[in-house]
Parts: C-alpha cells; structure tokens; sequence
C-alpha cells in the first residue's frame, strides 16, 4: 500500500527580479508501507521543498501530494496527525528539560498527562536519553539534541516519518544509534522518507532512491537497478554518470 503519494509536484517561487524560480518540477513518486524512500540530490536539487510540500509547511504551485490517505491541500490537519517530520535544524525549547519536552508534545498531540509521560520515558529508553533526559535542552550537545528531535517526531507513534538529514553534523556514536531506530521503525512497518547528503548511508538503508536534479526527478529505483541503469557500483558514480556531470564540468572549465 502507498503511504505517500506525489503527483507531478510544481513549486515555483516569486523573484525580486521578476524572474520565477522553479524549485521542483513535476515531480511524482510513491512511497510504500515499510518502506525507505530516499530522496537524494545536491544543494538546490529540490529536496528540502518537496518534504515542505509533502508535510503541508508549504502549498505547491501545482500538483497533489496524498499522505497517509489525506489530500495535503484540503485536509493539512489530518495529514499532519499521521506525520513525524525530522529536520537537522528543528529548534526546541531550551528552557525545557529533554523529558519536559516530550510530555509537553505529546500532550499537544491530545495525550493525556499520564500517557504522554509514559511514551516519553519509553522514547528516552529507546533511544538512550537516560543519561541526559532532565538536563535542558539548551545545555544539550547536537548529537544530543538530535536524539529528542527524533523522540519528538515519535512521541505520537506517527505511521509515516520524514527525515531531512537526521545525521548532519553527529559524532560516530550518535549516528549509529538514530540510524539503527530509523531501520526498527521501517521494519515496524512505517513509511520513511530519508534525504541525506551522506549517500554510504542511503545505501545502506533504502529500499528505494529517487534521484533529484534541478528540480527533477531524474531517475528512481532500488540501487542494484539503479547500477544497472548507469554501469556504476557507487551511488555518487551512479548520480554523476546519470547526470552527465563529466560533460558538464567540461563546459563549466573550458
């Protein structure tokens, strides 16, 4: 079953110069329960603003984009009571302890006092924030404060994650450890959608890749039909290959 669905996505964006900037084009893809999807691209690719569109943060130009069975333009609410979304950057509150954090989002999320305390003393287990689950979050290191941000995309057991790069600057250790959870929730059956620079890591965890280039989808498929496709073996040969980067490098230095 397809837990997310996007159907020839367009964003374009205004210019101070009254020239439109086309973010994403016509994209169109599909997720599946128990599923990673990794949607991989450099800088400018149009990663960050199809998540933003997929989650509602953002109404496309043109398109549909259908989450956990929910039109994201007419029904965002419901869409988002089906939804974790991870960013690298998500601020929380300072102020609050790791633990404090997670009730108080998990009350937002219609859970009582009792439970949401309960989901977020399992969530610090789980992800092994003991060690600092009543120190607050303002004295908390980025790896640290990447294992709440996770816990607080999780504390309402969301069928459907989207993670924009949910390892971007982690020491080793803490690396290991969200990406461990990643893999247990997709083997629990939810759907994922992965972006990350660090493309070892999409090649080890996703099922499926989908390749974005100036706003394009420019191909898509498991990585051992994505080898096939390009005669590559690593997944940023296989990118550059399907670009035709070599040729575009020679006409930028020549």
């Amino acid at each position: 079953m397809n837990m997310v669905v996007a159907d020839s996505l367009v964003k374009v964006f205004p210019a101070p110069d009254g020239v439109e900037k086309r973010a994403v084009g016509g994209l169109s893809f599909s997720v599946a329960a128990g599923q990673i999807y990794g949607l991989l691209g450099p800088n400018g690719a149009g990663k960050t603003t199809t998540l933003r569109l997929l989650s509602g943060l953002m109404a496309p130009t043109s398109g549909t984009a259908i989450v956990g069975g929910f039109d994201v333009a007419s029904e965002p609410m419901a869409v988002k009571r089906v939804l974790g979304f991870l960013t690298a950057n998500t601020g929380l509150y300072q102020r609050l302890t790791a633990r404090e954090l997670l009730a108080y989002f998990g009350q937002l999320h219609g859970q009582k006092s009792v439970p949401a305390a309960a989901r977020a003393n399992d969530l610090i287990d789980l992800l092994g924030i003991g060690s600092f689950a009543d120190l607050r979050c303002g004295a908390l290191s980025t790896g640290q404060k990447q294992r709440v941000n996770i816990a607080r995309a999780l504390v309402a057991d969301p069928p459907i994650l989207i993670m924009d790069e949910p390892t971007l600057g982690l020491d080793v250790l803490s690396n290991r450890v969200i990406l461990e959870y990643i893999r247990r929730q997709r083997d629990a059956g939810k759907t994922i959608i992965l972006s990350t620079h660090y493309l070892d890591e999409a090649e080890n965890m996703c099922d499926k890749i989908g390749l974005l280039h100036d706003g394009d989808l420019v191909a898509e498929g498991t990585l051992e039909s994505l080898r096939k496709q390009s005669g590559q073996t690593r997944l940023s040969d296989i990118f550059l290959k399907i670009i035709n980067a070599d040729e575009q490098v020679e006409t930028l230095v020549s």
